[in-house]
């Protein structure tokens, strides 16, 4: 059940006391200095598994893309004394590069100066600038506080550094609408630390469904319950700001290696394909399904609420793609034809504000195959007959600036979201699912 405003301010002061003890240790931040980033492309299966071996064999190799499909680019970045062993693995196999930065660190010091993302917020909550973790807890902590009857705190699990995974109940109007139950939607966010566009839009969804006279979107808070959970992975997230910006996982240590995919992890068809075996690889499932305590606790939740939840998002970036189930078989749901109206409306709708243009489908043949994914295990287990995940903006194709989207368009990007959640929450209702 969700927990209680006044039991979570307990839960909010520990998980802030957490946050200040974890900060407070030394830890020198992660820099690239000479490391290069290399595109690579491997023409068959063989060149293919060369890539695979290769990935997670060390913490000196990152890399960024999966290796999944043949033809397929991976971007990878090596640090400098591994460049040699790196080109000869290259070169006897006859699998072909290009370099893309020479100095990685450089590359990313010039996106900053020309993106122009902010540090942390010493003005009152806003979405002209990214938040650190214990800003936006604080202010979720405020919302409570000021709608009381309307905001309630929940807390959607528990992190490996013993941190909440904080959130908001969203009930404005009551809970119910003509006697019945009113329809739910869950969104999570962030769950893959270093996309930091996709917490700033939860926020942004939140203090529209509080605050908008929009009348679309004023029915939008008023028709349904919302679960939403800004931060699926707050060690990561944390991370990201003090050491490491372009992490992902989560923090759990694996020997000489951090941290599991938490998109992976999740116990429907878990690690089946599109995920590693190797602590060291940013797509490493886990040693096992749940392994994650941020998953496990989050499922839990998650289960709790079974029945009351007709409608599951997830917020990633980047790409601009909108994708429903599977992740691990190119299989199509049985409720396929309804998906594709739903996709159909609703980047219609993304497209009518600022002519952003998103594309999408099933997660397998849409973007790669990935098993182990929260959406997929809301449709597969939890009776969630609607699951989507956004990729939010960028739609370029370069790692080095897809996850450092400049604080500038954090608005625009948020209120094409918003504009497509309108019409994919009209179009599911127009199908029955929140009947």
């Amino acid at each position: 059940k969700p927990t209680t405003t006044m039991s979570l301010n307990k839960c909010l002061l520990f998980a802030l006391l957490a946050i200040v003890a974890s900060a407070s240790v030394s830890a020198e931040r992660v820099r690239y200095d000479n490391y290069r980033m290399y595109k690579v492309n491997s023409e068959n299966a063989k060149q293919l598994e060369v890539l695979k071996d290769l990935e997670g064999s060390s913490d000196s190799i990152m890399f960024l893309d999966g290796v999944h499909l043949v033809g397929a680019d991976i971007q990878i970045i090596v640090a400098p004394h591994k460049v040699p062993d790196f080109l000869e693995i290259l070169g006897k196999s006859e699998i072909k590069y290009e370099l893309q930065s020479r100095d990685v660190q450089k590359s990313l010091d010039e996106i900053d100066e020309k993106v122009a993302i902010k540090g942390r917020a010493t003005t009152a909550y806003n979405w002209a600038q990214y938040y650190e973790l214990d800003d936006t807890y604080a202010w979720l902590q405020s919302l409570a506080q000021t709608n009381p009857g309307v905001v309630t705190l929940i807390e959607g699990g528990k992190t490996y550094q013993g941190r909440s995974i904080l959130g908001v109940k969203i009930t404005k109007g009551g809970e119910t609408i003509n006697g019945k139950a009113k329809p739910g939607i869950f969104l999570e966010a962030g769950i893959h630390a270093r996309e930091w566009i996709a917490p700033a839009a939860a926020t942004f969804i939140i203090n529209q469904l509080l605050t908008s006279e929009v009348e679309n979107i004023k029915e939008l808070a008023e028709n349904y319950t919302w679960y939403v959970l800004p931060h699926a992975n707050p060690d990561g997230y944390v991370y990201t700001h003090t050491t490491n910006r372009l992490w992902r996982k989560t923090r759990t240590p694996y020997g000489s290696c951090f941290g599991a995919d938490p998109n992976r992890n999740w116990g429907f068809h878990w690690n089946e394909v599109g995920a590693s075996s190797s602590a060291c690889s940013d797509t490493y499932a886990g040693p096992s399904a749940f392994s994650e305590i941020e998953t496990l606790s989050l499922s839990k939740f998650i289960e709790g609420l079974k029945g009351k939840v007709q409608l599951y998002l997830s917020l990633h970036a980047y790409s601009q793609y909108l994708l429903y189930p599977y992740g691990h078989t190119s299989d199509l749901p049985d409720n396929v034809a309804d998906f594709e109206k739903v996709f159909d409306a609703s980047i219609a709708a993304v497209n009518k504000r600022y002519g952003t243009t998103y594309t999408g489908g099933n997660i397998y043949d849409a973007i790669y195959p990935a098993a182990g994914a929260s959406v997929d295990w809301a449709y597969g287990t939890q009776d969630v007959r609607m699951a989507f995940c956004y990729e939010l903006r960028p739609s370029s194709t370069s790692y080095l600036t897809g996850f450092k989207l400049p604080a500038e368009q954090i608005v625009p990007a948020s209120e094409e979201l918003l504009d497509s959640i309108v019409a994919m929450a009209t179009e599911v209702k127009s199908l029955g699912y929140f009947d």
